[in-house]
């Protein structure tokens, strides 16, 4: 447990759009170091996206239930995801009159990944319902942690909240890319009008 402390302890704080201060890959070298070969086994479940090939994935359209890991954090964290992720594809997919039937019944509960799926999918702009769904991912992480500080569920919500601060850094290609988009409508909006108006190019 001793190594334990000393790993959390080092590690620079997080918040939600800030850069962080450490890399992934230096993150996952210190917990090679520091923790259990049982416990960092586990950080291959430490998935933003808890579908996939690994042993005790949920499986196609997450028709299966996820297998406990012995995490309070993780086993918590892909229950969350997996109805978060149903709830949005049932949504969706009636927002467009369609039906799926690979996909399993969304659940009831947990009841606040059903209100964001519901949020989220009220959004207009795709990259702002991204955002959205991300904040709320993060508030999640933060709720299903626990208590104990300097245990091994606070190094596994340290890295799925390092994946969300990676995932945001590409969003901001995306902001950049929507304001230049903005910025040259509005150029050609003005260009055109002096056109109309019989001012010179």
């Amino acid at each position: 447990m001793g190594a334990y402390y000393y790993l959390v302890s080092q590690l620079p704080s997080l918040s939600y759009g800030v850069s962080a201060a450490i890399e992934i890959k230096d993150f996952v070298e210190l917990c090679r170091t520091f923790l259990s070969a049982q416990d960092f086994a586990l950080l291959q479940y430490c998935r933003l996206d808890p579908e996939g090939t690994q042993p005790l994935s949920l499986g196609q359209g997450f028709q299966l239930m996820p297998e406990s890991l012995g995490s309070s954090l993780l086993d918590n964290w892909r229950v969350w995801e997996r109805a978060l992720r149903l709830h949005l594809a049932r949504l969706r997919l009636q927002h467009v009159k369609r039906e799926q039937q690979f996909l399993a019944d969304a659940p009831a509960d947990p009841m606040d990944a059903t209100m964001v799926a519901k949020q989220a999918v009220a959004i207009e702009s795709p990259l702002e319902a991204e955002l959205f769904l991300d904040r709320a991912r993060w508030s999640a992480i933060e709720s299903l942690q626990g208590f104990d500080y300097f245990g091994r569920d606070t190094v596994y919500a340290y890295y799925l909240k390092l994946q969300l601060l990676e995932r945001k850094q590409k969003f901001k290609v995306d902001e950049g890319f929507e304001a230049y988009q903005g910025l040259y409508a509005s150029i050609m909006d003005a260009a055109q009008s002096r056109i109309y108006a019989g001012e010179p190019k």
